[in-house]
């Protein structure tokens, strides 16, 4: 698994530091110092050759002459020697290292190369290096050269900037806000981003990550580890670069439409993250994430002692699409009985300049009781009638005796104090109350608490492999692509793009090639004996924008204009483009669909995520109007429906006036069937439909232009080679017959699995539970449940058998794969009623053909010795079986492939 061993390097119980000086102001002695500062309980020790002793801390001359075995070893020597100081450490025993010494290089033959090799020698994992370290509040370890130590809280951070993660502690010192865990990251040569996105996803302590992003290196493992993670918490991204541009110009619109940021901001959304723009967002979104649960719904209620900041709340609540909350009948009747008459009588709720901490106590209480809103926000301005900090300490004590009667989920509560000093913020932190300086950052606080659950609710849903509305001809598409890459091309022509496109059941122009004016005219009569007119379009294969070299004329209406036409497009295009293989002009009838909304829907190429579909405004002003949305494929029409409503275009596919409604669902239908095209036919490198005219009666493509291109596999593992995430593998569904005709279903599990799962653990006895699990489960939480149905296919796997008679889940099989994608753990749990009857053996086989089909090298598990009926399974499946060399109750099962 990607946390193989991290708990041995962020939870160690032994530590060595490597190349500590005496120097006041290196690296190695302020890592010392902060060490001893933090109080670790552990064993810890120094290893510097060249002195005995470090400011009373005795050092040795190697590992070797520790007296003991370091768990993690912390290294700030100098980068020439840490390839072998990686070695030594793995000979001792060690399970990790954090590297904090830069200036080991990248790629094949350099230093850090070398010490990579080492460590996956042994089995060791390696953070950094170029990093500031790692601070671990929990047990008293902090191994970085920041100037101060968090304190222990809730919060995750992970950071690929030192000075980001230090920054962070300084702010989170003065908000009370304390860490479950700090990590420095730097280069990533082991440990990476995904990895401890998994792990911290799993550590009960940490109930929100933050991370501070520059680049993504493994997009799939990175969406497969955030997608899980978001699930069971709230995962909050900056990242730096967002005005960065790709290096060379796109060649065509979508590509152009899908900058680099663009694409980050989708991979973001599909995997659940919450994406804030600047530190100051993010540590105000850490204030709310970290101190509570999202809320049910938008609506807010907003109670203050200044009309004025109340509208100014109101307003900024509605621009980010926030609900403001209706005051029930009874709320209004019980704040009528305690307010002064001149109160606002609505929400936000102005109790008057003159309130105290007795009327903020009478108004709250109704608000925290009113069903008609999802959270309240508390807001005061300070006045010389009453004081701010009795009415802050009357605020937390509502708060607290509202939590104790709900405890299950309490609505969350917000404040500002507007220009109140530290006094008053330690006040509302005591009670977990977050607070922020103005109404503006208070209000977006609310809104990431929103938008985390529309992300989860979103995650839930897993897009079918195929949808079920079309069977498109892929044979033909491909047959079509295949041609065109034969033939040395990196487009398609138009022709071919009208095949492809008909392949795929997208309505478009018929289209005809004409070589030259009387070919033009004998197509053009047929389209003037249908009552149309004709458009003209220049054809050439390396002419992609028509219209930028006077290559398009609409609107013809006999043949003496379309021999005239002919001439005049075939003359312009030589003289603009000299170097163009012209073939002809193309043909087609004039559209015209006077209250059609003209759309650019496509495919573009990016090198981080691959494949990725665009929607947006179309015409010829398409990147000047940049009204566009994208999506990482694969997409389902709930997925497509999303995309379309993060456009303003969006708002126009509406009724309006005189003009009817689009055809529901017809421009979402295209996207998911764009998208299905990018999975079976991964060679298609950009594709644009520009425009796409849609109105009441459907869509009709009525230009597109696909650019080809040999398949570069961007990802590791079977499904498309192009898509960060991957489709629902419906291929390894099956239906298989066990002893005594017993027929079962199998298939990949799903997120709506939760119920089934939890309906079979009732029937599995304790002993069973705890020969799976290795200890005593009693019980088995939502989020425990909840990260073995959620998963995305990329790193890990589980087949549900179901009873087709009962439709009971009756057993479940799981594997994982480590890192570096070689080995898979697995793990099975069956009923322990229907043991015995062969479907474990089904459900083994069925795991070790798909691990051989995702190119992985060994399968292994733990076993406890006692489950002697596992451990024969095991060996007649082939399975190497050995005693644990630490843990005599084990045994380690491993089968090669």
């Amino acid at each position: 698994m990607s946390t193989y061993r991290l708990k041995n390097l962020l939870a160690p119980r032994s530590v060595a530091l490597i190349g500590a000086s005496p120097r006041q102001g290196s690296v190695g002695r302020a890592i010392l110092d902060n060490i001893r500062k933090a109080q670790f309980a552990g064993e810890f020790g120094l290893v510097n050759p060249r002195y005995p002793d470090i400011d009373g801390v005795a050092a040795v001359g190697s590992i070797g002459r520790l007296g003991f075995a370091p768990e993690l070893v912390v290294i700030t020597a100098p980068a020439r020697t840490i390839p072998d100081l990686i070695d030594e450490a793995g000979r001792h025993g060690a399970a990790g290292a954090v590297i904090v010494s830069a200036g080991l290089g990248h790629g094949a033959g350099s230093l850090a190369e070398a010490a990579e090799r080492t460590a996956h020698k042994y089995g060791m994992r390696l953070i950094g290096p170029n990093c500031l370290g790692i601070m671990m509040p929990g047990v008293h370890l902090n191994a970085s050269f920041s100037a101060h130590m968090p304190a222990a809280g809730n919060l995750a951070l992970i950071s690929q900037s030192g000075a980001i993660a230090a920054g962070m502690v300084d702010w989170a010192a003065q908000r009370a806000v304390g860490f479950s865990g700090i990590v420095s990251i730097g280069d990533q040569i082991d440990v990476d981003i995904a990895d401890l996105l998994d792990y911290f996803a799993l550590d009960e302590k940490t109930h929100a990550i933050l991370l501070y992003i520059e680049a993504i290196r493994d997009a799939r493992k990175f969406m497969s580890a955030a997608r899980a993670a978001a699930r069971v918490k709230p995962v909050v991204v900056v990242k730096s670069g967002r005005m960065a541009h790709g290096a060379k110009a796109a060649a065509t619109h979508t590509g152009a439409l899908a900058g680099a940021d663009a694409v980050y901001d989708a991979a973001f959304q599909r995997a659940g993250v919450l994406r804030v723009s600047d530190l100051r967002e993010l540590f105000d979104c850490a204030e709310t994430l970290g101190r509570m649960k999202s809320p049910p719904g938008k609506r807010l209620a907003i109670l203050t002692n200044g009309g004025g900041i109340g509208v100014l709340a109101v307003d900024r609540l509605a621009e980010l699409g926030g609900i403001p909350a209706e005051l029930s009948p009874a709320t209004r009747e019980k704040l009528d009985a305690a307010m002064p008459p001149t109160w606002s009588k609505a929400n936000p709720v102005d109790i008057v300049g003159d309130a105290d901490a007795a009327r903020y106590t009478a108004a709250l209480e109704p608000l925290l009781a009113d069903p008609g809103n999802d959270a309240v926000l508390v807001m005061n301005v300070q006045t010389a009638i009453a004081r701010a900090d009795e009415i802050a300490r009357a605020v937390t004590d509502v708060v607290r005796k509202y939590r104790a009667g709900h405890r299950m989920l309490p609505k969350p509560v917000l404040a500002v104090w507007v220009g109140a000093d530290t006094t008053i913020g330690e006040i509302l932190s005591s009670a977990a109350i977050p607070n922020y300086p103005t109404e503006g950052d208070a209000v977006r606080g609310f809104m990431h608490l929103v938008h985390h659950r529309e992300l989860v609710e979103a995650l839930a849903q897993v897009p079918p492999a195929m949808p079920s509305e079309f069977a498109p001809d892929v044979d033909v598409a491909r047959q079509v692509v295949a041609a065109a890459l034969a033939d040395g091309r990196a487009w398609l022509d138009p022709i071919e793009v009208k095949r492809l496109l008909d392949a795929y059941e997208i309505a478009s122009v018929p289209t005809f090639a004409a070589a030259d004016a009387e070919q033009a005219v004998a197509h053009a009569d047929g389209i003037f004996a249908q009552g149309s007119t004709v458009v003209l379009k220049i054809m050439s294969r390396d002419i992609v924008h028509k219209s930028d070299v006077g290559g398009v004329v609409l609107n013809l209406t006999s043949a003496d204009a379309v021999r005239k036409a002919t001439a005049d497009i075939l003359a312009r295009a030589r003289v603009a483009r000299p170097d163009a293989r012209i073939s002809g002009v193309l043909v087609q009838a004039m559209v015209v669909r006077a209250k059609a909304r003209e759309l650019i829907l496509g495919l573009a190429d990016d090198p981080t995520f691959g494949t990725v579909v665009v929607f947006g405004r179309g015409g010829t002003a398409v990147e000047v109007i940049n009204d566009k949305a994208l999506a990482l494929p694969p997409l389902d029409l709930q997925l497509a429906r999303s995309l379309i409503e993060r456009t303003r275009v969006s708002r126009l596919l509406r009724a309006y006036r005189d003009v009817p409604a689009v055809k529901q669902d017809a421009v979402a239908m295209v996207l998911v069937k764009l998208a299905q095209m990018a999975a079976d036919i991964p060679e298609i490198r950009g594709l644009d439909i520009n425009p796409l005219l849609a109105d009441e009666a459907g869509v009709l493509a009525v230009d597109a232009r696909v650019a080809i291109g040999r398949v570069e596999p961007k990802f590791r593992g079977s499904g498309p080679a192009n898509f960060a995430v991957r489709p629902y593998p419906s291929q390894w569904q099956r239906r298989v017959e066990v002893k005594d005709g017993w027929r079962v279903l199998v298939r990949p599990i799903r997120p709506e699995d939760e119920p089934l799962i939890h309906g079979m653990l009732k029937h599995v006895t304790f002993q069973d539970l705890r020969l799976r699990f290795f200890a005593p489960m009693k019980e088995f939480s939502h989020e425990f449940i909840a990260r073995l149905t959620q998963l995305d296919y990329a790193r890990a796997m589980a087949f549900v058998a179901l009873d087709e008679n009962t439709g009971e889940l009756v057993g479940v099989v799981r594997i994982h794969s480590d890192s570096i994608y070689q080995t898979a753990e697995y793990a099975i749990l069956l009923r322990s009623d229907l043991k015995g009857r062969g479907l474990g053996w089904t459900l083994m086989q069925m795991i070790i053909e798909y691990a051989k089909s995702e190119g992985l090298k060994t399968i292994s598990g733990d076993v406890l010795t006692e489950n002697t009926v596992m451990l024969a399974m095991c060996r007649s499946l082939g399975f190497e079986v050995k005693a644990d060399p630490t843990e005599h109750d084990i045994c380690n099962v491993r089968l090669a492939l």
